[in-house]
């Protein structure tokens, strides 16, 4: 997370309208169910098992159920988490389960003090947690075992589920010790920070490729996600959107035509306080293909709102509007006096950058299913933030958080689009209003169109150079919809460093850099118009998608400006000096092991081929995994683009298992080379115009290029890897897409129409 953001803290619940709007509805975050009469006690684990830590338990047959109070959307970090139990605990691998968090405060996460998954925290987060979790298990089976072997506690040795004394030859297994009921040591949280944890070179678990616990059940079917779940007598919704994407509102249902279909029951008008969706209408019927054919034949009257004739070329004008003027936004970095170093700077550049409307558009359909038992509300979805969906779903249903139940499921793809809970404003509403359970499932068309997406953005870098090629003045102004300031959760935004009030720092992330330059700013300047037109959510990699997009194209601009190899040139700037201090080392190593890796700078290359290099701090400046990528690129004289190969170098820390870090490097550079080179939403007349894959083209099987990576584990502290690998790459393209035809690119995606152009030019 940001370093500017603090825990977030329970704090009493207001269901008033006022409350939603300002934010309470978002944060809501003493939510669960912990409060509501036999409901924590009914889940509890059963009194049998030993339960040394809130995050698992052993049963009596030896089997050790982690739960996970992340959410697992193919990362694997279901069984993350397990490992790193299973480091400290000693136990056999074959012996752990995972099962997934409810949204009890209970499981909230140590750190954060709510159930979010995202910012590629989650590793790094709770990787001390998890082992001083596992760790005191041990302790407790150690003692308990001492005491009923009869031998002294500091003489037993732990590993795979036995605890052994091999003096007298006396062992016991995990089962045998819960089972004795002799394991009843508690620890204090002053307890558990004194544990004395292993030191990297005692590891026998963390570092190895374990086989992943969730894959089995993923393979033959027995995982649930949120689209499998079946309760009896239930419904399903099928939503019926407005051509506008927020602000709509419905002036009229006629439902002659719906009322012809077989099964249907009811379209529900959707009056949602939280706001999270405007000019709904959700048609209700026996089964989901009744409930399409009902939605289609509503016919739905709309008003369509102060954004129907919002456009990307009219939240872009607005953008370029507010960067010109001299009060617009808050200062985010702001050292030293960049505009006095432009006035005797031997040489000032200025560039723009821009980039598209993107969708997340994950495989499983968002989907939630609504029940009322009572005065309970269940949900059962997969999503990224429990606390905060607790609350919405609270809200649309017009009760307090604290009777909402949230049954995490398996999620088919997050990548930020279910850290939002639209889905479940309509599976509550017309769960209510039918008085039977509802599962809504969105159609692709209804995701696409309504997604939650990485904003339009729009960026000018102002750059300033001495006689020696020197970098001494940067300006940065970064012009967006605020995603996060759109939850409304104050803890999540950042101190202006001009004390003008919050900024949404997950707007400019990335663009505090660990490059030394005296002088430099960077403006936060929110886009309002953006912000109510395309209400944006937070997509895999976040700010740094774009920030370094701008720092690492305009990097390569000066270095071409000052004659300098622009790898060389980045070696110059990470030179550590104040408070760059060891974050600077760490990037430039990892610049290097990609540049000796790709072979950069020591292959004589085709005619129209290329290299580039960039190198980033992501996620956040505070929870860096220090990333470069060279990319090798041939450019046709048509400016169609060949992206050959992606050589990409990343400093993690401490590895849990490498295997899946390598996967998801992998994954994260693909993500990033669809961002870089295919995916682009537009904005027409207040509405997303791609539906489907047909009209939204994210990177094909046929388009893949080569990759190869390099995992630096090092012993330092465990970083996050699901998302830094995204930011790099754009801009390692387009530099190598420079050097290969001397065509700079400024736009994302990048099109052959654009490199063409920029060549002739």
């Amino acid at each position: 997370m940001n370093q500017h953001v603090k825990k977030i803290t329970p704090e009493t619940t207001d269901l008033s309208r006022r409350s939603f709007l300002v934010g309470t509805a978002a944060t809501g975050l003493v939510l669960g169910y912990a409060g509501v009469p036999g409901v924590s006690e009914a889940l509890a684990a059963a009194p049998a098992n030993f339960e040394p830590s809130v995050w698992y338990a052993i049963s009596p047959d030896g089997l050790v159920t982690v739960t996970c109070g992340k959410a697992d959307m193919g990362q694997h970090i279901a069984s993350t988490m397990a490992q790193i139990v299973c480091e400290e605990l000693g136990a056999k691998w074959s012996d752990m389960r995972v099962n997934l968090a409810s949204n009890d405060p209970k499981f909230n996460d140590p750190v954060l003090g709510a159930q979010i998954t995202g910012g590629s925290w989650s590793t790094m987060m709770n990787f001390d947690a998890m082992s001083r979790a596992g760790a005191a298990g041990r302790m407790a089976l150690t003692e308990g075992a001492a005491a009923s072997m009869g031998v002294p506690a500091g003489e037993l040795a732990v590993r795979d589920s036995m605890i052994v004394h091999a003096k007298s030859k006396k062992q016991m297994s995990f089962a045998d010790v819960v089972k004795s009921g002799k394991a009843t040591k508690t620890f204090t949280p002053d307890d558990l920070k004194a544990i004395k944890l292993k030191t990297p070179d005692q590891y026998s678990m963390i570092g190895v490729s374990v086989p992943q616990i969730d894959i089995p059940s993923k393979t033959n079917g027995t995982a649930k996600y949120g689209i499998d779940v079946m309760i009896p007598g239930m419904a399903y919704g099928a939503v019926v959107t407005p051509p506008v994407r927020y602000g709509a509102t419905v002036k009229s249902v006629d439902d002659s035509d719906a009322k012809k279909v077989p099964g249907f029951i009811k379209a529900v008008i959707l009056d949602d306080k939280t706001q999270t969706t405007t000019g709904w209408v959700v048609a209700v019927a026996n089964t989901f293909a009744n409930a399409k054919k009902a939605a289609a034949a509503l016919k739905v009257s709309y008003d369509g709102g102060p954004n129907a004739k919002a456009s990307s070329e009219s939240l872009l004008a607005e953008a370029k509007r507010l960067q010109k003027l001299d009060d617009s936004g808050q200062f985010f970095v702001k050292d030293g006096d960049p505009s006095a170093a432009f006035g005797t700077a031997a040489k000032v550049l200025e560039a723009e950058y821009t980039t598209s409307i993107n969708i997340h558009a994950p495989m499983e359909p968002m989907n939630a299913t609504a029940e009322f038992k009572g005065d309970i509300l269940h949900i059962y979805s997969g999503n990224q933030f429990a606390t905060r969906s607790g609350a919405i779903a609270a809200g649309a249903a017009g009760i307090d958080p604290k009777f909402v139940v949230m049954h995490q499921m398996w999620l088919g793809g997050g990548f930020g689009r279910r850290l939002d809970a639209d889905m479940m404003v309509p599976a509550v509403q017309a769960a209510k209003a039918i008085g039977k359970p509802v599962k809504v499932i969105y159609t692709r068309e209804n995701d696409m169109t309504m997604d939650f997406s990485r904003p339009l953005t729009y960026q000018k870098v102002k750059a300033g150079v001495d006689g020696d090629g020197k970098l001494v003045a940067l300006s940065h102004d970064v012009v967006s919809a605020w995603p996060t300031q759109r939850w409304g959760i104050p803890d999540f935004l950042s101190p202006s460093v001009d004390k003008k009030g919050p900024l949404d720092a997950f707007t400019v992330n990335g663009s505090d850099f660990f490059y030394t330059v005296p002088n430099h700013t960077v403006r936060a300047i929110k886009n309002e118009m953006a912000h109510n037109a395309t209400p944006s959510g937070q997509l895999r990699s976040v700010a740094p998608g774009w920030t370094f997009w701008a720092v690492e194209s305009m990097i390569d601009e000066i270095a071409v400006a000052a004659g300098k190899d622009p790898a060389q040139y980045r070696i110059s700037l990470l030179d550590g000096a104040g408070k760059n201090e060891g974050g600077a080392q760490r990037l430039r190593n990892t610049l290097l092991a990609a540049m000796g890796l790709a072979g950069y700078g020591t292959k004589k290359l085709p005619k129209g081929e290329g290299m580039g290099v960039a190198c980033v701090s992501s996620q956040e400046r505070a929870t860096a995994s220090w990333t470069a990528c060279v990319a090798h690129v041939a450019v046709a004289p048509s400016g169609e683009v060949t992206v050959k190969k992606l050589t990409v170098a990343t400093d993690v820390g401490t590895q849990v298992h490498p295997d899946n870090i390598r996967a998801q490097v992998e994954g994260a550079a693909l993500w990033g080379l669809s961002l870089a080179m295919y995916e682009k939403a537009t904005l027409k007349d207040g509405g997303i115009e791609q539906t489907n894959f047909d009209g939204y083209t994210p990177l094909r099987m046929s388009q893949m290029p080569e990759v190869a990576v390099a995992v630096i584990a090092n012993g330092e502290k465990a970083t996050g890897v699901g998302e830094p690998a995204v930011t790099v790459v754009a801009p390692a393209i387009g530099n190598a897409i420079f050097n290969a035809s001397g065509a700079r690119v400024r736009a994302l995606p990048i099109t052959a129409e654009a490199v063409k152009g920029a060549m002739k030019a």
